[in-house]
């Protein structure tokens, strides 16, 4: 399994050889993120046979040119067509998804930033507390040379917040996957919860100690199962059928 650039602005994770896939996410990286962190995210979800697809796009870009950026990788792709995006790129993946051209399957946020002010950041190590407690994302982003540090402390564009709002409105029964950190300090997992209220197909998880990058933190391993599971269920249609149901073994009877 190998990462190739699908084109000149995206990183791409495929499925071994030989697999079929069963499925596209295209991700929107957040603030100050590259493609490249999401490399053990890609990797993790092409051994279950979906590919992964994340642009180089930036808070502040046009929406018209991010749903344009978005069709260009969604033509031909395999179905479900999942949009993702974290932080920022989870309000971008959201106002998206509206556009009738792209024909989304569903959502997938994670640690949507609908706090527009920014997190009080002081410096560098306090914004990777804030990201992450996970050592090795840690490592990643400080030897990351295209990682913009104090991007977390900066507001989230007005109109990003706008288009966001609006389509939340219009999304319908659009399937939603919200994956938030509970202990998220840059956007309140209460924010969250909120907007999976709003949302007719919604589904919230969260995650225990979590902080801001839900795709990234410490429970890594844990949150891409939990996608992957979603993905099984949202192959089988827009109304997430159970796939497993899980149930305790009934208690042995007392002896007489």
């Amino acid at each position: 399994m190998t990462a190739a650039p699908a084109a000149t602005r995206t990183a791409s994770w495929y499925p071994p050889e030989g697999l079929l896939q069963r499925g596209t996410l295209i991700l929107l990286p957040g603030r100050g993120e590259t493609p490249g962190v999401y490399e053990r995210f890609g990797r993790r979800l092409a051994a279950d046979a979906y590919v992964v697809h994340v642009l180089d796009t930036a808070p502040g870009q046009d929406g018209e040119r991010t749903a344009a950026d978005i069709a260009r990788i969604a033509q031909g792709a395999a179905v479900p067509l999942v949009l993702a995006g974290s932080d920022t790129g989870a309000l971008q993946a959201l106002a998206a998804a509206v556009y009738p051209a792209l024909h989304a399957d569903a959502l997938l946020l994670a640690g949507t930033a609908l706090d527009a002010d920014g997190a009080p950041l002081t410096d560098w190590d306090s914004e990777l507390g804030a990201r992450t407690a996970c050592p090795t994302h840690r490592g990643r982003l400080d030897a990351d040379a295209g990682f913009t540090r104090g991007s977390l402390a900066e507001p989230v564009p007005a109109a990003l917040a706008d288009a966001a709002e609006r389509a939340a409105a219009e999304l319908g029964s659009l399937p939603v996957l919200l994956l938030h950190g509970e202990a998220d300090p840059v956007s309140p997992v209460a924010e969250a919860r909120r907007l999976a209220a709003r949302l007719p197909q919604a589904v919230l998880a969260t995650v225990a100690d979590g902080r801001h990058d839900a795709l990234n933190d410490i429970s890594h391993r844990s949150v891409a199962a939990t996608v992957v599971q979603w993905l099984e269920r949202l192959r089988g249609g827009a109304d997430l059928p159970v796939v497993v149901t899980v149930t305790a073994p009934a208690p042995a009877p007392a002896p007489a």
